[in-house]
């Protein structure tokens, strides 16, 4: 692609000038700004589509089942997935924005991403029951690892290659793009008929493929060298960060509800294994697609929405995803006992009900978070945080035992009900929008 071609290209997709009064990027990072612009996004579009494709939520739990793995091992799908990328970063964040140059980090670790995602497939076509379970939890354990160096190295690099006013576009036009991506792939999975198991591991050994092509692509980023600075004690800094919560009440029950409303992500892969149920004792419509569809959807639909409103008043976002994500969980159960959760729109239709919520939940958190805090706190409350619903996230994976014992329905249960405690202990949150 032509120099002119990349120019036209981020001019139309910015909507701005290339020269802006006051840049907060160096002369070198100007000059190369549109390139950039575009790896960026190249990058970033390749990574969502794989993320998509991979989706431990509703891809890797139908694979589970549909492989014959235990019904245990379903629910540390989200715990592996969610706190390997969010527990580490506690740990490494130091080390890793000691490098002059992070994109190799961040390439790295998209490389290593793409190798799991490769054994991955490579294990869904040899390997059948418990085998095939664990060596799926053992590969997404490795990508969840790489993937918390990405996260933690992504943001510095976006800082000094695009320019204030253009970052957002780049994760947006990314995230449209990954979403019109997966839509496509289910509504394929929605007509693979028999052929739906061979889709499901072709996807896989393409998320690796769309890995190793955006590691490759971030790697010739031009990235100016970053100013370095000692790691400070990560033991110590937590340790000082958890005397936050004796003093105060408000973000003490902003992370109650935001461990209570992870029930929001721990519950798909239930779900699916009850749909899978009622599909083998009812006949279903096979709907994987359909589900993957309901998700995108939701995550399309009801973004902007739940952003919009967290900006006037993110306490009311949180009770709405809490009630949202009830409804969804003791739906679920009631189609299922109704005999209707094998019907077509019966699971997708619950699905996008929690989607929804879901998408509010990291919407209406993340936004109260940050308005709650102040400057001099916000980085504090964002760590300790995000060390918490790690560990909440991590024991989550006791579910599983839940579901060993019990069943899917008890484990759905007790998740609907943590949902709409989590809204009763919005209500006592601060209107943080309006101080």
């Amino acid at each position: 692609m032509s120099q002119q071609v990349k120019d036209a290209v981020f001019e139309a997709l910015t909507s701005k000038s290339s020269k802006l009064a006051d840049p907060d990027i160096s002369e070198t990072a100007r000059r190369h700004e549109a390139d950039s612009f575009l790896r960026h996004v190249a990058s970033l579009s390749a990574t969502k589509i794989a993320d998509g494709l991979i989706d431990p939520k509703l891809v890797l739990s139908w694979l589970l089942t549909t492989l014959g793995a235990p019904a245990a091992l379903l629910g540390l799908l989200v715990p592996i997935r969610e706190s390997g990328a969010l527990f580490p970063q506690m740990f490494t964040a130091g080390a890793l924005r000691r490098l002059k140059r992070r994109k190799w980090a961040w390439a790295g670790g998209s490389l290593v991403q793409g190798l799991a995602a490769m054994a991955m497939g490579a294990a869904a076509v040899t390997l059948t029951g418990t085998a095939a379970g664990w060596s799926i939890l053992a590969a997404l354990t490795v990508l969840a690892l790489a993937r918390s160096v990405c996260s933690v190295t992504y943001k510095d690099v976006l800082g000094k290659t695009i320019a204030k006013s253009r970052r957002g576009t780049v994760t947006g036009t990314a995230s449209s793009i990954g979403a019109g991506a997966v839509l496509a792939y289910g509504s394929l999975l929605t007509f693979a008929g028999d052929n739906r198991f061979n889709l499901v591991a072709g996807g896989l050994m393409l998320a690796s493929v769309l890995w190793l092509f955006a590691a490759t692509a971030f790697a010739t980023l031009k990235e100016d060298a970053s100013e370095t600075a000692p790691a400070a004690d990560p033991i110590r800094s937590l340790t000082d960060d958890f005397k936050l919560l004796a003093r105060d009440a408000q973000l003490r029950r902003f992370i109650l509800v935001r461990a209570l409303l992870t029930s929001t992500a721990l519950a798909p892969p239930f779900m699916v294994a009850l749909g899978t149920q009622a599909e083998t004792a009812r006949g279903m419509f096979g709907g994987l697609g359909l589900l993957v569809v309901a998700s995108a959807s939701a995550g399309l639909l009801s973004s902007y929405v739940w952003g919009r409103l967290a900006d006037r008043s993110s306490r009311k976002v949180l009770i709405l995803t809490g009630l949202s994500g009830a409804l969804a969980l003791f739906g679920t159960l009631g189609l299922n006992a109704a005999g209707l959760l094998s019907a077509s729109a019966g699971l997708p239709a619950m699905i996008f009900i929690l989607m929804i919520s879901y998408q509010g939940v990291r919407l209406g958190r993340s936004t109260h978070l940050v308005d709650m805090a102040s400057a001099e706190t916000r980085a504090a409350y964002t760590a300790l945080s995000n060390t918490i619903i790690g560990t909440v996230l991590i024991l989550g994976g006791g579910f599983s035992l839940v579901a060993a014992a019990w069943g899917v329905s008890a484990v759905i249960a007790i998740l609907g009900v943590m949902s709409a405690v989590a809204a009763l202990f919005a209500v006592g949150l601060k209107e943080v929008q309006a101080a």
